[in-house]
């Protein structure tokens, strides 16, 4: 079936459509896994009357639905025009469903949506009814007595102002919407709670926040509690000073849950500044005693201390505890010396705390507040108050409460103390909890590991992830004979596997899952030395890289660092969150990795020398790394023709290894995204490169071609839907065949970017962070980020050049197989029977009727059918069986023959030579179709 795509022109906030030329679905896409780690939960929606059949909405993996209490799921999102989910509500008396599009926790993945879809079929089918520019819902509610009537709470834009933003009200189903609270273009609605016992009554949460590429501000005076006692119709500010809520430029995310209109709790990320004679012994950890220690002692520092005492300063967005460890065990720096590094990371937090998480509650429905806890609550929020901020009440017991961060509390005391009931099969960071209503006991949660149900309030947990949602950053393969797969994901690690991965819980009996972890942390960059698929390059965020020697269950720190800054002066290096690293394809012991400089090694890491100058603007202030390479490429017809393009927009070429560096993005748009670089291995002046604009909320289409090392730039974007662009992909053998992997999914060129056609398959609208192709597989590696990772084989696709397309009708050989006794015949009366089949892959340059038939050495015909074909590749199956008139008339011509049916009651086809004839309009092609001697199975 031919695939429309859809995508939101956010600038229009209108839809437009791309309509394929040449259709591809008959090549089909295989999920090739993994399943173990999941992806991020945003929202679950139970039947409360039978709490085993749920929805679980993934942020940028779809909604999924299950029946049988997550021991599987099936996804009911796939038609719709984006799978990037907020939020979700359910009316579980006729089964409509609502999903709030676009990830609400402000993540440097938390994708865009297009508005509230609706379906009234349970997943078949979706329409948008509204708020195409919201970009980001938190909360939808739905008058369980009035479908007509809705409430939306919309975040609105991530990184820009923008009005559509707050709440908005429709009753007629969502033809007409009126905005009923709206703050400023910066606030956005990240909450809101209903009464259960007066409808009337609701509760939402403000959150007034500023991001940008180099900077996240989490907090403003926006930020607050309002009350609405007419449906939603008006608002009234409740969070007053005079209520003893926080109200000041310090109030960060909230999270609302009401038990009753009077009883309502407020779980806060409070940035304010923490009272210096409140600051608890922990959190005073005093830096002279972290650094002021010798080397050895700073070492024996559990990696956990050192990374809470990073986050409360606002430096984990840069540095990590194993980083500076292995300056330190190095003998780089000394303790002492990393207080001057940090200092000069950060120095507006870095002597400063805040006060973080804490729990408020009201009894007089928001007259009043109350801090229910005396402590500071650590070890929650660390400096990430803006990832989290959701709370649930008992429905039954208003003194029962769980609220989550990077674990999961409860507390059963109305938050006067809290215990944490994460166990060790239980992801960090948790989104959402669910409590049932008809036994306290049974909760499901939704974290960055994806599903987990309870039913002895956290003692034990059951993990649901069974479904390939894995949110992967990068992909890579070996060159073994029967290759590996190898992949960075989301807060999950990097992972390996063979490529025959195929979905099945047998892993389960056998006691290992085909998956292994090799690294974690936010998994990134992969490079396998194609020597020696042992030794692998890998790390996690902000430039953390090891080279690891798999066969010895050994690793070794191997990233680049600045001079000792109390002697050189030199700034500390700075590292983009998915820094690019290369090994040369002209030398596997050369490896390349981008900081603001390009680094080279002839060592495979052990030292490193800088080949550039910094290649970026230069440093922004702010608490996020920025003005770093986020792209390295070497031509492969010639060593040291280098190109390496920065987060701020800017393309460099360097023809002589690093000794010259000149810049070639000034043609191009600026302040972009460098999101790939490529070096064409055809040609060795061409270069193709993709910006992205996600974070400037520009959703524009950026792809060029250069064939003059990036002297001047064509745009070949053409009739590609607007979406970000993430990666671009020459083939391996075909110059005219390109890859393109964007926000909204996967497209191919076969006349090297002049058009595009959708490649997605059954792949639904997911963003597609990274390709690679296995050349001698001839596969191509798709990482999704949210559907994990998919194999396509493209041995078709590098045939299809222009002498081919021209031509009516063409047919690809079909390969030989060995008949076997197998055909038809199970090992078991219970197991299924096997049954061969071969692949007729056609290719027809029109939409028409193709006639198909098989015919024996004699010319009998022994198969025909007649298919509508569609313009591109066509795919029709014969299963090698002889139907019974079939056997009649070669019986008739040859009497010799014997022919025994299989235990399956079918008849197949003799070991001998066939031939495959397609004909169209007059025109006919013929391939020929092997069939040799039996083999015992």
């Amino acid at each position: 079936m031919k695939k429309l795509i859809y995508w939101v022109f956010f600038l229009s906030a209108s839809f437009t459509s791309f309509s394929q030329d040449l259709d591809f679905s008959a090549v089909q896409l295989q999920n090739i896994g993994p399943t173990i780690m999941s992806g991020r939960i945003v929202d679950v929606a139970v039947n409360p009357e039978n709490p085993i059949e749920f929805y679980a909405a993934y942020a940028s993996g779809g909604l999924w639905y299950t029946n049988n209490n997550g021991t599987s799921f099936e996804p009911v999102m796939d038609t719709a025009p984006t799978i990037n989910c907020g939020s979700v509500t359910v009316d579980w008396k006729i089964g409509t469903i609502w999903v709030g599009t676009g990830e609400v926790n402000s993540s440097r993945s938390s994708y865009a949506g297009i508005g509230v879809l609706k379906s009234s079929d349970k997943g078949k089918t979706w329409e948008n009814i509204g708020l195409q520019d919201s970009h980001h819902i938190s909360r939808i509610w739905v008058n369980p007595k009035n479908n007509n009537e809705i409430l939306v709470a919309s975040l609105g834009h991530l990184y820009t102002p923008n009005e559509e933003r707050g709440i908005f009200k429709t009753t007629d189903g969502g033809k007409t919407w009126k905005k009923t609270l709206f703050i400023n273009p910066d606030t956005g609605i990240i909450d809101l709670s209903v009464a259960s016992d007066n409808p009337n009554v609701m509760y939402a949460a403000a959150w007034e926040r500023e991001r940008k590429a180099w900077n996240f501000k989490g907090n403003g005076k926006g930020s607050g509690i309002y009350k609405s006692e007419d449906a939603g119709n008006t608002w009234k500010l409740i969070s007053t000073a005079e209520s003893d809520f926080p109200n000041n430029e310090g109030v960060g995310r909230i999270g609302l849950a009401t038990f009753n209109k009077d009883i309502i709790y407020a779980i806060l990320d409070n940035q304010n500044n923490r009272p210096a004679e409140k600051t608890t012994e922990k959190s005073k950890l005093p830096q002279p005693e972290m650094f002021n220690t010798p080397g050895e002692v700073f070492l024996q520092k559990s990696n956990k201390e050192i990374n809470a005492y990073l986050k409360k300063h606002g430096l984990r967005e840069k540095y990590r505890a194993e980083t500076i460890k292995n300056w330190v065990e190095k003998g780089d720096v000394q303790p002492k010396e990393v207080k001057k590094i940090l200092q000069d990371a950060n120095k507006a937090l870095f002597e400063t705390e805040v006060i973080g998480c804490e729990i408020y509650k009201s009894v007089d429905g928001g007259k009043s507040w109350k801090r229910t806890h005396e402590n500071f609550i650590d070890d929650l929020y660390y400096s990430y108050g803006y990832y989290f901020g959701n709370i649930s009440v008992d429905p039954k017991n208003e003194n029962r409460i769980y609220f989550g961060g990077v674990p999961l509390l409860f507390s059963e005391d109305g938050g006067k103390t809290m215990t944490s009931i994460s166990k060790e099969n239980v992801h960090a960071d948790h989104h959402v909890t669910w409590i049932n209503p008809n036994n306290p006991n049974h909760i499901i949660n939704g974290n960055d590991g994806g599903i987990n149900i309870s039913y002895d309030n956290g003692a034990h947990w059951i993990k649901c992830n069974n479904e390939a949602v894995g949110q992967f950053y990068a992909v890579n393969v070996d060159h073994n004979e029967s290759y590996n797969v190898y992949g960075g994901l989301q807060d999950n690690g990097v992972w390996v596997a063979n490529n025959n991965y195929h979905k099945s819980d047998d892993w389960e009996a056998e006691g290992k899952y085909p998956y292994e972890s090799i690294m974690g942390g936010d998994g990134m960059q992969v490079q396998i030395d194609n020597r020696n698929s042992n030794i692998v390059f890998t790390g996690f965020q902000f430039g953390n890289y090891y080279r690891i020697d798999r066969s010895k269950n050994k690793q070794e720190f191997i990233s680049p660092k600045a001079d000792n800054p109390e002697t050189s002066g030199e700034k500390p290096l700075r590292y983009n969150w998915q820094t690019p690293i290369l090994l040369s394809s002209h030398n596997q012991d050369i490896l390349y990795m981008g900081s603001n400089f390009l680094h080279r090694s002839m060592n495979q890491g052990d030292t490193w020398e800088k080949i550039s100058e910094d290649v970026t603007k230069g440093a922004v202030e702010g608490n996020v790394a920025f003005g770093t390479i986020t792209s390295i490429s070497e031509n492969p017809l010639q060593f040291g023709l280098l190109y390496v393009g920065s987060d701020d927009g800017l393309i460099h070429v360097s023809k002589d290894g690093g000794v010259i560096w000149n810049k070639i993005s000034d043609a191009l748009p600026q302040d972009l995204w460098v999101s790939r670089i490529k070096a064409s291995k055809f040609k060795k002046e061409r270069v193709y490169a993709t910006l992205n604009g996600y974070r400037n909320d520009d959703f524009k289409t950026y792809v060029y071609v250069s064939e003059d090392f990036g002297t001047t730039w064509q745009d070949i974007s053409a009739n590609l839907p607007q979406s970000p662009v993430n990666v671009i992909l020459e083939d391996t053998e075909n110059q005219n065949l390109l890859f393109i992997g964007t926000d909204n999914g996967l497209f191919v060129s076969l006349d090297k970017g002049k058009t595009w056609e959708d490649f997605s398959s059954d792949m639904p609208n997911v963003a597609v962070h990274d390709l690679v192709i296995q050349p001698k597989a001839k596969e191509l590696i798709v990482g999704t980020h949210g559907r994990s990772l998919y194999k396509v084989g493209i041995d078709k696709l590098q045939k299809l050049t222009s002498e081919i397309t021209t031509k009516p009708l063409y047919v690809y050989e079909v390969p030989d197989v060995k008949k076997s006794e197998r055909w038809g015949n199970s090992w078991s009366q219970w197991g299924k029977p096997y049954e061969p089949k071969a692949e007729i892959c056609f290719y027809s340059n029109s939409n028409d009727t193709v006639e198909i038939t098989i015919k024996n050495e004699t010319g009998l015909e022994i198969f025909s059918k007649k298919v509508t074909a569609k313009k591109g590749l066509n795919l029709v199956e014969y299963d090698y069986t002889l139907s019974d008139d079939v056997i009649a008339k070669w019986k008739k011509k040859d009497k010799k023959t014997t022919f025994e049916k299989a235990k399956n009651g079918k008849q197949y086809v003799l070991p001998a030579k066939y031939s495959i004839h397609l004909t169209k309009s007059g025109e006919e092609v013929f391939t020929s179709l092997g069939v040799t001697e039996s083999k015992k199975a």
